[in-house]
């Protein structure tokens, strides 16, 4: 069936001298594979549009197994990535993630919006740390172990919550912070924060003000909490940490 479907370019990869095989996060049909033949050829017209985070329409033909990209026309480049080292780190990590997170040929059209608006803010912007967490924290609830960041993870209290606990899973209140003595006290500002964070589309929020010391905490805790729960192993990640210290 051929089909034009709208989507993100997550991963590509050699196949012979001339074709590449990509993944590509569709809005109407979640992950799917593709082949693109000739697009390493000089001259060929999909050669533009078959670049890691691309965004475009596609002429696909789908199939059960592996479908084929017929035509390719480029909606956004994000131009502005591609010419900042950092900011293609990130990009990287989070369309590796996705790739990694979302189950293949399942529809995910908030996510796919999520995953392209946070591509949006981090060619358009320069602070972009708090998008990039909002997006991960929901591809870790897609992925079944987000944090519970909504009430004490221990003994489900609303009120007091104080803590985050990597060991716990989640936040913790005043009256259980001692079940894990290595939890991370945090400021009542940010927790109020976490579950908007996971909840909210970063097309909602207008502006995120967040000091660079809590983003810094924040970031380190995501990654904790990743590493503990995962269970992937990311090339980009390893990268992403080597570019921090440039940061």
């Amino acid at each position: 069936m051929l089909t034009k479907v709208e989507g993100i370019i997550l991963k590509t990869q050699e196949y012979g001298e001339t074709h590449k095989i990509v993944t590509i996060f569709t809005k109407q049909y979640g992950k799917l594979s593709a082949i693109c033949r000739g697009a390493n050829k000089v001259k060929s017209r999909l050669s533009s549009v078959t670049q890691p985070f691309i965004k475009g329409d596609f002429l696909i033909y789908l199939s059960k197994g592996l479908s084929t990209v017929r035509q390719g026309e480029m909606i956004h480049s994000f131009r502005h990535i591609r010419e900042d080292i950092i900011k293609t780190a990130y990009a990287a990590y989070i369309t590796e993630l996705s790739d990694k997170l979302l189950e293949t040929k399942e529809s995910a059209t908030y996510l796919y919006t999520q995953l392209s608006n946070t591509l949006t803010w981090l060619n358009d912007k320069t602070e972009y740390i708090i998008p990039i967490i909002m997006y991960e924290l929901k591809l870790f609830n897609k992925g079944g172990f987000a944090p519970v960041v909504d009430q004490c993870v221990n003994c489900n209290n609303l009120e007091d919550l104080c803590a985050f606990s990597i060991k716990e899973g989640g936040l913790l209140c005043k009256r259980c912070v001692n079940t894990d003595l290595q939890s991370q006290i945090i400021a009542p500002n940010l927790i109020r924060l976490l579950p908007i964070f996971l909840t909210v589309g970063i097309e909602k929020i207008g502006t995120i003000s967040v000091k660079q010391e809590n983003e810094i905490l924040l970031r380190n805790m995501m990654d904790q909490y990743y590493d503990t729960y995962g269970g992937f192993t990311l090339k980009s990640k390893k990268f992403l940490s080597q570019i921090r210290l440039l940061e």
